[in-house]
């Protein structure tokens, strides 16, 4: 390894860590008398769990710098929400400090929509993380390295909503309304899901537009990778094919290996 490598990779190194500082800072100044503490150790309790698999998955698996940033920065939004509760996050009256005017009156809000905008952040600044490991771990290219992270950030968001229906179940009362956070939307989860999905395209629109710019064969890899690489149908077909090869594998003495798919 020359100097130059080891000088980057002790500059990465440090960058990430000052990250983790700064957010391990961030969390815990928010943690400081939260205006709704259950509620806020609610919302906690994915954090420190995703946290915590940053941390353990550093050895294997390390995200670019731009990835760690997107995260470090979805993350330090949800500890205000946390902080907070979403719905009662303050940013309108802190526009109105800075500017002297109603942020929620510049977009016809008529609701608090701190929520909204995590929501929407989700899909916006996590999309290219998520693609990163789709084209480190699973190989995906072309369509599939823009289409997964999409899927993924969608179908996470509907697991989200999920949960967060499941654990006001569980606990109901005030606290159930503060985790939720609906202020009264019926229409609440669809809207959450929709916002992360539109963030998700965005994100994955402007990388295949620096992609299409700056790589020569952008084109060629999307045809290749809508090619169908085996004609052979699977199903009931491949069942039969993998019967046959251990039967011919077992009246041969070798040991068989399966490949279901």
């Amino acid at each position: 390894m020359g100097a130059s490598t080891r000088t980057m990779g002790a500059a990465y190194r440090r960058y990430v860590t000052g990250l983790a500082a700064v957010f391990v800072v961030v969390w815990a100044a928010l943690a400081i008398h939260p205006l709704d503490r259950s509620a806020w150790v609610l919302e906690n309790a994915l954090v420190i769990g995703f946290f915590a698999g940053l941390v353990v998955s550093w050895r294997y698996f390390r995200f670019s710098r731009l990835s760690y940033t997107l995260i470090f920065v979805f993350l330090c939004l949800h500890a205000i929400g946390a902080h907070y509760t979403y719905a009662k996050v303050p940013y309108d009256a802190w526009w109105q400090a800075l500017t002297g005017r109603s942020f929620n009156s510049l977009w016809g809000w008529e609701r608090n929509n701190f929520d909204r905008i995590v929501h929407f952040s989700y899909g916006l600044l996590l999309a290219y993380p998520i693609r990163e490991v789709f084209l480190r771990v699973a190989d995906a290219k072309g369509f599939w390295g823009y289409f997964l992270p999409l899927d993924f950030t969608l179908s996470t968001s509907a697991l989200f909503e999920l949960f967060e229906w499941a654990a006001a179940e569980i606990f109901g009362g005030d606290l159930g309304v503060a985790y939720l956070g609906t202020q009264g939307d019926i229409w609440d989860a669809h809207k959450d899901m929709t916002l992360a999905a539109s963030g998700a395209v965005l994100a994955m629109l402007a990388t295949a537009a620096v992609n299409r710019w700056l790589q020569r064969d952008f084109s060629r890899e999307w045809a290749e990778s809508l090619r169908v690489k085996d004609p052979r149908p699977y199903g009931e077909d491949e069942i039969a094919r993998m019967l046959r090869s251990v039967q011919v594998q077992a009246g041969a003495g070798l040991p068989g290996r399966h490949d279901p798919r």
